[in-house]
């Protein structure tokens, strides 16, 4: 009897154990959706969501200020796009300085860590754009801003570290962004940014066309680009019928011959910008014997002929009302063409730009972040391109900089990238990365040599090739 009591009781307490331990596992809380982590967010709204395989990818607007010192004079929407992997990784911030993409894609510093990537429209690139625009409030403190109350928004739910990183006015983007919001990000990757330091001073850009790659490759450009304004004449009568073809205008530029000669005069910088010397055979080798049509399709290829109408040109308004504020352009010599066949030289960004938005230049904004970045530099990486024109005026480290490294890509062009360094180099800098992401095993931390990706390529996700932008801009 005692026997069957026990029994009877140990059986109450399993029953009683069991039955709160079911209790328990129900009041858990329910994983809480990514997505709906996302749109808790106060000012985050969706406009779709894209599957891809091992991710989740949201394309989203953001509630901005216009003027971020005073919040309270008008609001816009920012898209931003977000390629979750795992809130436990390490978060990648990108920005190309333009548009950004809305469909997947990882830039060389997600693969490196393995992380997740928030990728944000730089504001006044349409649809980013406060309406009316204040032009007034397109410069790099507030673009830094978006960039900063975006990392405040998601840091909550992206803990690990964070690396900000773009390519060319995008490495200037997390260059500006650095400089002005230090604390926010673990490391930089600062791909092939310009930094014009100096605006009126662009001798570095001559010396850089004089030597970059072989004699016989720069004989070649140079005839073509010549050619082309000696037959200013015919090949304009074929513009104005490709023009009048596909409807473009030039009331922004002035006129066809303005947008003409511009788009010759960038035959060179666009070529060294996207091509390689291997490029070169396709050059016409002998220009004064080629044809009309061989040198209009020549020029059409690297510069493309339908950038500087006002077609061509809106969509870039903000980069060149940039150019011609803060960041500057530069202006090149063109000592073998004879002056009677150039017109206008290289033309400034107030020409691109309508002239109903008023510009005015401010010399100091460019000197203030490369002081900053030679004297306060921390755990920043700049890497160029051996051929890529925009590296002629680039970034250098003063005595000031801590952990923060200027590196070339041999032979490369605007596409230079951490793969491209020399082997040394290459698995420094992704040992680098991955420390300041917080993700450097002990064998690379003891043995930067032993670094490598931590995500396998993905031959859609890291496309490598560099964006060809038609015309002359980073």
């Amino acid at each position: 009897m005692r026997k069957a009591l026990r029994w009877l009781l140990a059986l109450v307490v399993l029953i009683g154990t069991v039955s709160t331990a079911g209790a328990a596992t129900a009041a858990e809380p329910k994983a809480v959706d990514i997505k709906d982590r996302l749109l808790s967010i106060p000012g985050m709204s969706l406009i779709e969501e894209k599957p891809y395989t091992g991710y989740r990818f949201f394309v989203l607007n953001y509630t901005q200020p216009v003027d971020h010192r005073h919040p309270s004079k008008g609001t816009f929407q920012q898209r931003i796009t977000v390629l979750h992997k795992d809130v436990n990784r390490p978060t990648v911030f990108y920005t190309g300085g333009y548009n950004v993409s809305t469909n997947p894609s990882r830039r060389e510093p997600t693969q490196i860590v393995d992380g997740n990537q928030i990728s944000m429209e730089y504001r006044y690139f349409t649809p980013s754009r406060p309406a009316p625009a204040d032009w007034s409030k397109l410069d790099i403190w507030q673009a830094a801003s978006d960039q900063h109350r975006i990392f405040k928004a998601l840091k909550p739910l992206y803990e690990k570290n964070w690396i900000s990183t773009g390519g060319s006015k995008g490495g200037m983007t997390a260059t500006y962004y650095e400089r002005f919001y230090p604390r926010d990000m673990d490391g930089v990757v600062a791909y092939v940014a310009p930094n014009d330091v100096v605006n009126k001073e662009d001798s570095a850009y001559d010396r850089f066309f004089a030597r970059v790659g072989t004699e016989e490759c720069r004989d070649k450009l140079n005839g073509v680009q010549r050619e082309a304004l000696v037959r200013r004449a015919p090949l304009e009568k074929k513009y104005a019928a490709y023009a009048a073809e596909n409807g473009y205008t030039f009331d922004t530029i002035g006129n066809l011959d303005r947008a003409y000669e511009a788009v010759v005069l960038d035959y060179v910088w666009g070529f060294w910008q996207y091509s390689t010397l291997a490029d070169c055979a396709d050059i016409p080798a002998d220009a004064k014997n080629a044809t009309d049509e061989a040198i209009w399709d020549s020029v059409d290829t690297i510069s493309g002929f339908s950038a500087y109408t006002d077609q061509g040109l809106e969509t870039y308004t903000p980069y060149y009302y940039q150019a011609g504020t803060q960041m500057g352009a530069p202006t090149i010599h063109f000592p073998h063409i004879e002056k009677k066949y150039i017109r206008y030289g290289y033309q400034p960004p107030r020409n691109f730009v309508p002239r109903s938005i008023p510009m005015k230049f401010e010399p100091w904004a460019m000197r203030d972040v490369d002081t900053w970045v030679k004297h306060h530099a921390r755990q920043m990486l700049f890497v160029y391109g051996e051929n890529d024109p925009w590296g002629a005026e680039r970034f250098r480290l003063g005595h000031g900089a801590r952990d923060s490294y200027v590196m070339t890509a041999p032979g490369m062009n605007h596409g230079a990238n951490v793969a491209g360094l020399v082997p040394d180099q290459k698995a420094y800098a992704t040992a680098r990365i991955l420390d300041w992401a917080g993700v450097a095993s002990a064998k690379v931390q003891e043995n930067p040599s032993a670094a490598r990706p931590l995500a396998t390529f993905d031959a859609r996700l890291d496309k490598r090739d560099v964006e060809r932008e038609p015309a002359l801009r980073p």
